[in-house]
């Protein structure tokens, strides 16, 4: 099995799961699915991905990002125009037929035979397929795919209180929360008090305390799902912050 912990969609990502189980998790949605099955994932999100290969199988996935030029490219072919953000799931399982079940099978031998290098020109048809059989099975996906509006501004509490265990620059919690960098600084310093890299240090370090306290985790179990990029920074960090290396505190 293999976690994961950043998955940043900046596309719009369209998921194929040949063998083994896939699961996709974001602070609002669960999501696993297993061979045969597709998942559509929805651009500009932060998510946790884990893979698990099942009993005497490898781990297989085919992963088609829809990206936005091609997207645009397709609505301005079909006359597509959409006028309103799309406020859907961000993450939906594709329910399965004939056509992209066929779909599906004309692009494993592209897979399983990776020394056959893929032309772009072949790349871009089969991408534009994925897009038109999606259309066809699921109509309301227009919204999903065709929104190409900037993310909104959301709320900055809320999302950071959610997702602040990924270990990702300052500048994409920005963009995430539909924010320049100088605006994000600025709300944030409003509700929280203090600079974004100072809060997120706090509340991961905080959060390892309460983890190690009343969890009994260990400090290399958990060191990395609170976005430290190593075990000797984070101790460091803890010792720095409450006067014992994580390893002696009391439990």
């Amino acid at each position: 099995m293999r976690k994961e912990k950043v998955a940043f969609t900046k596309d719009n990502t369209l998921v194929l799961q040949v063998s083994g189980l896939f699961t996709f998790e974001t602070a609002q949605q669960k999501i696993t699915m297993e061979g045969g099955e597709m998942l559509l994932i929805r651009k500009n999100q932060l998510g946790e991905i884990t893979k698990t290969p099942l009993d005497g199988q490898d781990y297989q996935t085919v992963v088609i990002s829809l990206k936005e030029d091609l997207l645009r490219q397709i609505a301005l072919e079909e006359q597509i125009e959409i006028n309103q953000k799309y406020t859907g799931p961000s993450n939906m399982l594709i329910p399965g037929n004939d056509f992209l079940h066929a779909f599906f099978q004309s692009v494993l031998p592209y897979v399983r035979h990776p020394e056959k290098k893929i032309t772009s020109e072949v790349g871009m048809l089969k991408v534009k397929e994925a897009v038109y059989l999606l259309l066809d099975t699921m109509p309301r996906l227009r919204e999903f795919l065709f929104d190409f509006s900037e993310p909104y501004k959301m709320d900055l509490e809320k999302f950071m209180l959610s997702n602040f265990h990924y270990n990702i620059p300052v500048e994409k919690f920005a963009q995430l929360t539909g924010r320049s960098l100088a605006g994000f600084k600025r709300d944030f310093l409003k509700i929280f008090g203090m600079a974004p890299r100072q809060w997120l240090l706090e509340r991961r370090l905080t959060e390892a305390r309460h983890l190690i306290e009343k969890k009994n985790k260990k400090p290399s179990a958990i060191y990395l799902d609170l976005g430290f990029e190593s075990l000797s920074h984070f101790s460091h960090s803890f010792k720095k912050k409450f006067g014992k290396a994580p390893t002696e505190w009391p439990v």
